[in-house]
């Protein structure tokens, strides 16, 4: 067993909710090690890559913006499409959290990859194993960063969060664009198809609910050579991947004694679109800064953290929840195919919002 560690906060997994809590903890004088179960941080990448526009600042690093995004183009079953402002930034998703694993090292922040979390001790310690060796780690806060499945969640008996399974091609795109591609189809129930531009290639992908369709691929394939013969992308595909995306929403607590859950981790994933880069950011930059103040004596600090987040993002994931449930009495049903049921639960039209 290799040696044992100390630190301030321990903070497990590196996209972006860790990344950005390890970069703010660190900069507070606090003593930090960030842990990441794979070899290279951001890689393999199971996103879209879209951050919206708020989000530049952390888009300015060599190698990290890939193009600007400026409408999104929804299609319903009828094939109806409309048009709407989408404002946003393209990025390399695996140099976006390098680059903020890189900030977080530079403010002093410890970062071990290839580091998985074993299990949780008594006494605010962790087992960690990497490289085919384990050590312990004793902490004072810890920051969940781990994703939808968490291992952090797991080892505290915690339920897992609903989601959703995804699969995405990189492919060569044919007809430059600077919108994104949304296709809202009873052929995707629990989820819908997307289109995002990057430059000379494209994510093609789409998500679905396994509980109403388990096959991905012959859906996406479909679409893949619809769009191949229509001349926007070619049938050359560069990569694929997947994952899950959580859709049910906040955990029910996002602090649990000692441990601050962020990002995918805690269910800040929009539980509609999956958008998460944002909400990961925002919350672990704030994990960080509620480590640093509960440390520096605020016994207020972690309850301040999980009541900022639910009012930041509390009432859109509610909502997301509410028009999520109501499109899964009509999946596998005729009534998917109506246009009005999707209108009702997508954020490109005022009927979601008047829910």
């Amino acid at each position: 067993m290799g040696a044992d560690l100390r630190c301030d906060v321990l903070v497990v997994g590196l996209g972006p909710a860790g990344g950005a809590a390890a970069a703010a903890a660190a900069r507070a004088g606090l003593d930090v090690i960030a842990i990441e179960r794979k070899a290279r941080i951001g890689l393999p990448v199971q996103c879209a890559e879209f951050i919206p526009a708020p989000l530049g600042r952390h888009a300015r690093a060599e190698g990290v913006e890939r193009q600007r995004i400026r409408a999104m183009r929804t299609r319903l079953p009828s094939g109806a499409a409309t048009d709407t402002p989408f404002s946003g930034i393209m990025v390399d998703r695996a140099a976006f959290d390098a680059a903020l694993a890189e900030r977080a090292s530079a403010a002093g922040a410890r970062l071990l990859n290839n580091t998985a979390l074993e299990v949780l001790l008594p006494g605010q310690r962790a087992r960690l194993r990497g490289a085919g060796s384990a050590r312990e780690i004793t902490y004072r806060l810890l920051v969940a960063a781990d994703g939808p499945g968490s291992r952090v969640a797991h080892c505290l008996g915690l339920a897992p969060l609903q989601s959703v399974h995804t699969r995405q091609y990189t492919v060569p795109l044919l007809t430059p664009s600077e919108q994104t591609d949304i296709w809202l189809s009873p052929a995707y129930p629990g989820g819908y198809a997307w289109l995002f531009p990057k430059g000379g290639l494209a994510n093609l992908g789409l998500g679905l609910d396994r509980r109403f369709a388990r096959d991905l691929k012959a859906p996406l394939e479909e679409l893949h050579g619809r769009l191949a013969a229509g001349g926007i992308v070619a049938r050359d595909i560069r990569c694929r991947t997947g994952g899950l995306i959580p859709v049910g929403g906040l955990r029910g607590r996002l602090v649990q004694d000692t441990v601050l859950f962020a990002g995918d981790a805690a269910g800040l994933t929009h539980p509609v679109t999956g958008a998460g880069i944002a909400a990961a950011v925002i919350s672990g930059e704030r994990a960080g800064a509620a480590c640093a103040a509960c440390l520096g004596g605020d016994g207020g600090a972690l309850a301040d953290y999980e009541e900022d987040m639910r009012d930041q993002f509390g009432d859109s994931l509610a909502r997301a929840v509410r028009a999520r449930a109501a499109l899964e009495q009509v999946w596998n049903t005729p009534a998917a195919a109506d246009d009005a049921y999707h209108r009702r639960g997508w954020i490109a039209f005022d009927e979601y919002y008047a829910r």
